[in-house]
């Protein structure tokens, strides 16, 4: 079952549906009160305004210039406009086809309330979901759709979270763990939970990813407050400059005794051309493409600063298990005592795990029949008797009786403290050899677990945590973009240093407690570092608190929740360096147009400013260097390619920039390369072609 939210595997496409409703919407936001949060494209559309006035003026026969001319300069600002807008509402209209998925998901259900206090088994009132409150407890049961966000107080069950994840696969959900945290709409399939209700009326979690999706609460981040500032700031420049062009065009004509005053048509060209229009347009496109890439990739930022933030994270705190690691120790080699064959040993250690149903002992299995064609026997025709692993013996085994003897060969695997015991028990002996090999094991990072047979040590089976495959090429890419990656494990010292090294980290923290979580990063932050971790415990939450970029799993704890900034709907803690790379991406994207943006404004200088004053001070025709038809084209064509290069670059805003692991000042090269040059070159080219096509339609 796929959602809006399934993420790069399927992702969501621009439709014809997405294009009409993003005309119709770049219409509406022609609404002056909409506009003015924009202020660069608020001037335009006064500018378009203006000119419009003068195109009916000069219909009526008082016109400053032929009205074809006025006409058509007014129809290419009004472009501008609705271009700038149209980006806008591109971006928001994906959002928006993701949010509509959401709604079919967030649907009115029947809730099982019970009274305070009261448990499973217990009489229940079946109530409609939007009458439940904060604090409410409800019971739902197999085939239940859960109404409301909230932690599970009481029970297991199988959920199905394909509504909200995309995944098929169901998930188990639990009281008293770090996978207590259930959300509405999605389904129970096995057993019963007992949930607290941890949501405000509205305020679910499918409620807020709604909201963040459709941008109605999308908060404009600093960097993005600061870049509108600077924008506004040139803006102001421009405006003044172009006011006081008029009083000093007609000084100069009057001086100059030839000539004619620049028109007021012109200096609303002008202004638009000069001022950082392509940016102004697209910045509000860029900011939604980056939460929208987000995600698409099943995460949710209750914030974009977050999503910046991700982009400046120069520290990762990473969890070794699940995230550096598989997570799942694994049988990587049998090493037996001496004087024993390693094929006995790896026999004795199937038998041990055939009805170890765990990670460990699958893993066990397929070894020795990978490495020694040893396969699966069928536990009747043993005869086997299987002891369980428990804590406190902490070993497990069979018992084999052969047929039609009294022989009995009790089989047992466990730690080597426990193994030991159980041999002397048998009046056997421990050798040395076998207590040293599992030191090693222990040393090099592994899990050792020692099999006996009856009263004599087999040897040892080397369990392994394997470390995920290209993950160190992965922290390699991080550290050359000045990214530093700490592991962070409860293991022991000796056991952290080797995976450590064998992962690539920078560093790493062993045998760490919340607090020590806490204290790492404040001690980065100290240093003026940006911090980045992930979690899905309580334990997490207060480093969770602290981080500048703290991811939860979605699995994870209502706390953790709370205290993050993101959520992953897919529960996946290496996601943490995809949310780098595409915050990463948000800031190459913003800072790359604005590049462009402002280097634009040179040809734009060499096209207009010959056209606006050449009559006037003919010398000025010199910097006609593109050798453009007419001052008439020359305008028109400055015009025309500013609005087009917008809609040209709006696939740009909404993809971004691709992402490169590279240094900054390799990534600064290159962009000022490509974005600051291509940025000159592209209007001198682009307002040329455009003049030539003019001349051939004699508009010239």
């Amino acid at each position: 079952m796929e959602t809006a939210l399934s993420h790069q595997k399927k992702p969501l496409g621009l439709t014809s549906e997405i294009y009409s409703r993003a005309i119709v919407d770049s219409l509406k936001k022609l609404n002056p009160r909409s506009m003015a949060r924009n202020p660069v494209m608020f001037v335009v559309e006064v500018g378009s305004v203006l000119t419009t006035g003068l195109w009916v003026q000069a219909l009526g026969g008082h016109g400053e210039a032929p009205a074809w001319y006025i006409g058509t300069v007014s129809l290419w600002l009004w472009f501008t406009v609705l271009f700038a807008n149209f980006s806008e509402a591109l971006a928001e209209g994906r959002g928006k086809a993701q949010a509509e998925g959401l709604r079919k998901a967030r649907k009115q259900t029947m809730a099982k309330r019970l009274a305070h206090g009261a448990r499973h088994g217990m009489p229940f009132e079946v109530v409609t979901s939007t009458v439940l409150q904060q604090g409410d407890t409800f019971l739902v049961e197999a085939g239940d759709v859960i109404p409301a966000d909230g932690e599970v107080i009481e029970g297991i069950a199988s959920v199905d979270e394909s509504a909200i994840t995309g995944e098929s696969a169901p998930v188990i959900r639990e009281s008293g763990g770090d996978r207590s945290a259930v959300t509405g709409g999605t389904r129970v399939l096995s057993d019963w939970l007992v949930v607290r209700l941890t949501a405000e009326p509205g305020g679910g979690f499918l409620d807020r990813m709604i909201h963040l999706i459709e941008g109605a609460k999308r908060q404009k981040t600093p960097n993005e407050i600061a870049l509108n500032i600077l924008l506004a700031a040139f803006t102001i420049i421009f405006l003044t400059v172009c006011v006081t062009l008029l009083p000093f065009s007609l000084f100069s004509v009057e001086v100059a005794g030839q000539g004619s005053a620049v028109t007021l048509t012109v200096l609303v060209a002008l202004l638009v051309c000069l001022i950082p229009t392509t940016i102004g347009g697209l910045l509000s496109a860029i900011g939604i493409a980056g939460m929208d890439r987000m995600i698409r990739h099943n995460v949710i930022a209750t914030s974009g600063r977050a999503i910046e933030a991700a982009g400046d994270v120069d520290v990762l705190l990473l969890d070794k298990t699940g995230t550096v690691t598989l997570g799942n120790r694994m049988a990587t080699e049998f090493i037996p005592a001496p004087g024993i064959a390693k094929e006995r040993l790896a026999d004795a250690a199937q038998l041990a795990s055939l009805a170890d149903e765990t990670p460990e002992g699958r893993s066990i299995a397929i070894l020795a029949k990978e490495k020694y064609g040893l396969r699966g026997r069928e536990v009747n025709a043993i005869a086997a008797t299987f002891v369980p692993f428990s804590a406190q013996t902490r070993m497990s085994g069979v018992d084999i009786s052969a047929e039609g003897t009294l022989h009995r060969r009790s089989i047992r695997k466990g730690a080597a403290e426990s193994i030991k015991a159980f041999v002397e028990q048998q009046k056997g002996e421990f050798p040395v050899a076998v207590r040293q090999t599992a030191e090693e094991v222990s040393r090099s990072g592994g899990t050792p677990l020692v099999v006996a047979e009856n009263g004599e040590v087999l040897g040892v089976i080397h369990l392994k945590d394997i470390v995920k495959g290209g993950i160190k090429e992965r922290f390699s890419h991080l550290r050359k973009m000045g990214i530093k990656t700490v592991m962070i494990t409860g293991d022991n010292p000796l056991t952290a240093t080797a995976i450590a090294a064998e992962a690539g980290v920078d560093d790493f923290l062993a045998e760490a407690k919340p607090e020590d979580k806490l204290n790492l990063i404040r001690d980065y932050q100290r240093q003026g570092r940006l911090v980045a971790m992930t979690g899905d415990g309580t334990n997490d939450a207060p480093a969770l608190a602290q981080a500048d970029v703290a991811v939860a799993m979605n699995t994870g704890t209502q706390p953790a929740r709370e205290a993050a900034n993101m959520i992953d709907l897919d529960s996946n803690p290496t996601k943490l360096l995809e949310i780098v790379e595409i915050g990463k991406q948000l800031l190459m994207t913003r800072g790359t147009l604005t590049t462009f943006s402002i280097a634009n404004d040179v040809a734009k200088y060499f096209a207009i400013i010959p056209a606006a004053f050449a009559t006037t001070y003919p010398a000025l025709n010199a910097l006609n260097i593109m050798k453009l038809s007419s001052p008439e084209s020359a305008i028109l064509s400055a015009v025309i390619f500013n609005a087009l290069i917008i809609v040209a670059l709006i696939p740009l805003a909404l993809k971004g920039v691709k992402y490169r692991p590279v240094s900054a000042v390799q990534l600064l090269r290159r962009h000022l390369l490509i974005y600051g040059v291509g940025g000159v070159v592209a209007p001198f080219v682009g307002i040329k072609l455009i003049d030539l096509a003019l001349a051939a339609f004699g508009w010239a």
